[in-house]
């Protein structure tokens, strides 16, 4: 599995990343979520650079000229409901992909502990496409996994790339052993450590309460 960390690059996705972690900026939410989404856009880009391409002609007013397009198909899965934003970012940029949705989430009992369900799931087939599943958190990496193996019921995509925000050291590391090899992962920064309650620290708090509102 191959990662890609921004962080350690000259990107603007780090200046993005500041006021998503920043507790003075990340509460007005209309820019939390569009900072998510420029994060998508950046990495969608970054992502267009590892697809196959052929050649194509296309008519002009002024006669015929020769471009590059690419040719893979395309599904971008947003894991619900925080993956929302990073999905509308990268289908910004592939805007004629195809699109899929899953729900996760964890489910505690009394003493914090938590399992992670899966409730709903909407895609096309997958067989032979290019899937890229959108999660800002990897905290644990279980819901990327379950996810992912939920979407395996629709078929076996060529190539899978996730993109998320930050991802914690632990959670790259269960993806390693329980995604496909070939893999890749772009994230915007690895921190360093869960908590006690699986919370990435530092992180920046709960992505999808503060990109939607807090939940009961």
């Amino acid at each position: 599995m191959k990662v890609i960390d921004f962080s350690k690059s000259k990107s603007i996705v780090n200046k993005f990343l500041a006021e998503l972690r920043d507790v003075n900026i990340q509460n007005d939410r209309m820019r939390f979520r569009k900072n998510i989404e420029r994060i998508g856009q950046v990495m969608a880009y970054e992502i267009s650079k590892e697809l196959e391409y052929e050649s194509s002609d296309v008519t002009t007013p002024l006669g015929i000229a020769e471009v590059n397009l690419p040719s893979e198909q395309i599904v971008v899965a947003a894991i619900l409901r925080a993956g929302l934003p990073l999905h509308q970012g990268v289908t910004d940029v592939f805007d004629d992909a195809e699109n899929a949705f899953v729900s996760a989430y964890r489910k505690y009992d009394e003493d914090y502990n938590f399992d992670i369900h899966i409730e709903y799931i909407a895609s096309p087939t997958l067989d032979g496409k290019t899937l890229i599943i959108c999660d800002p958190m990897l905290a644990t990496g279980g819901s990327m996994q379950l996810a992912y193996e939920a979407l395996l019921t629709k078929g076996t995509p060529a190539k899978v790339y996730v993109a998320s925000v930050i991802a914690s050291q632990e959670a790259l590391e269960y993806l390693e052993e329980n995604m496909p090899a070939d893999t890749k992962v772009w994230v915007g920064a690895v921190d360093s450590y869960l908590n006690q309650h699986k919370y990435i620290v530092p992180g920046l708090g709960d992505a999808g309460d503060l990109a939607f509102g807090e939940k009961e």
